[in-house]
Formats: structure tokens, sequence, C-alpha cells
């Protein structure tokens, strides 16, 4: 994505068209909105030829680009668990990884960042019905390697708010739940982690639509995307329009629900009233 921006941003500076950027690497120009887009691989020769194009002449700016294509070519570590995963989650893995902030609504389950190895054990073992124990063990053992996201150096800020319906559906058993509970609780207390509970005793609210997750990345040239998880495919919406929708969404969520501390509070005590 970061290279396909930049790709773009070249071409529209020098006032060429999708179609004659195409055909100077004998491609459609359907092919330069994908690559702008990031949807497709990159060609080495492609990018020296449309950088030639372009009139980057300079090799250190060149090196740079090419340089990203080869990286964006390289496999993710997330690769290795697609025998186990939708083909459309390997892409929101990525894009977790690379984001600075990470903004998000849950309303079915806790954030998989933040659940515990026995809960998200009994998640993916509720959605992986007639799946063999290796297969959900793997599952598992990505979705615990997605959270050391969270507490590396150059970890992400993540903003979370949880409907209290998230917290009050049981996976597991009441020990699986206590220690789910517990560990929202220790977890919010770090310094890039900020954890709201949207009480049942609020209503109705902004995330009537329910779950999604706000991206945001540190490359200028990257918009924020919006990913929306369905049954059999997941959405991402990088429209300005729609992003700032969601955004907005969320931000009326973060200001109808309790801030932190009391949301520990309301986590301690749902650990004694109901677990």
């Amino acid at each position: 994505m970061l290279l396909g921006s930049q790709l773009r941003r070249l071409r529209e500076a020098r006032g060429i068209t999708r179609e004659a950027a195409g055909y100077s690497i004998r491609a459609s120009e359907s092919k330069i909105s994908r690559m702008e887009l990031g949807r497709v691989s990159f060609k080495t020769r492609d990018v020296e030829d449309l950088l030639t194009l372009y009139g980057i002449t300079d090799d250190t700016e060149r090196q740079a680009l090419v340089g990203l294509a080869r990286e964006a070519n390289v496999a993710g570590w997330w690769h290795s668990y697609s025998d186990v995963l939708p083909n459309w989650f390997p892409t929101y893995v990525g894009l977790e990884g690379a984001a600075a902030l990470i903004r998000a609504y849950e309303v079915q389950f806790v954030h998989g960042l933040l659940q515990t190895e026995a809960y998200a054990h009994a998640v993916v073992s509720r959605g992986m019905k007639g799946a063999s124990a290796a297969d959900i063990d793997r599952r598992v053992a990505l979705r615990l390697e997605r959270q050391k996201y969270l507490v590396v150096e150059s970890a992400p800020d993540f903003h979370i708010v949880l409907d209290e319906a998230a917290l009050r559906r049981p996976y597991g058993d009441r020990e699986v739940m206590r220690g789910q509970l517990q560990h929202l609780i220790e977890i919010s207390e770090r310094p890039n982690v900020r954890l709201q509970v949207m009480p049942f005793s609020f209503g109705g609210h902004s995330g009537e639509s329910g779950a999604f997750t706000i991206l945001s990345f540190p490359e200028s040239d990257l918009q924020d995307v919006v990913y929306l998880e369905q049954l059999t495919s997941a959405l991402y919406l990088d429209k300005r329009e729609d992003v700032a929708q969601y955004e907005q969404a969320l931000k009326e969520l973060q200001q109808d629900s309790p801030g932190p501390d009391e949301s520990r509070d309301l986590l301690r005590g749902l650990i004694q009233l109901s677990w």
C-alpha cells in the first residue's frame, strides 16, 4: 500500500494517466490501479520502468522504492498459518502489524489482541466447528503471536471499546471467564492501551452497526483503513468519507462510555457478580 501510494503520487505529479503508465509496462489501466492500491504483487522491473517514466533519476530515491517493492513481495510470518485462516484475514494481520494506532469496537467477544489463551481457544473452537485440534491450536497460536504487537518497544497505541455484552457472553467455563476479565484489567494498565466498557445501562449507542476496527499508519501517504469482518469475507474501507463516519462513531462510543479507570471498576464488579 505504501509503495502503491507513492507510485500514484509520482504519476499524478507528472500528469501521466493510468492508461499511459500501464502501456509502459505492458499492462492494463486496471493493473496500474490495483498496483497503486497495493492489491497486487510488484515486479521489480515494472517498478523500475514506472520510475523511469515518472522521471525519477536519482539513484538513492529509485533504490528506496525498488527496495519497497522487494519488501512488499516477501511473505509475512503469518503466511505460515494460511492453511487455517480465511483467505481475507492475512491482509488484516499485515495491516495490523504495520499500524501505529488501532481503534476498535467489539460486541460479540473480547478483541483478539486482548484474549487469553484459554478464552481464545474457546472462541476459536466455537467458530471452527469440525476442525481438528491441531488446526484450532494453530489458529490460537497465531492470535497469541499477534498479541506481541502490544508489548514490543514500537507497540502501537490500542484504543478499544468493549460492549458489556462481550464480557457477559461466556466462552469457556467460569475460570476461563474470570481469567479473561482479570487479564483485561491488567493489560488495560499498559500505557499504550486504552480500554473502555460500554455498559448495558447506557442504552442505544453509535455502535449499532456492529464491530469494526480502524487502522492508522505512521506513513503520511497511507490512508486510514476500516476493517469490517463478515461471515464469509471482509471489507476494507479507505475512502475518506467512509473512514470519517466510523471515526465519528468511535468518538461517540468513547465519549459515552466510562473512562478507563471506571471501566476497570466495572470489570472488577463483573468478576465478583457474574464469574
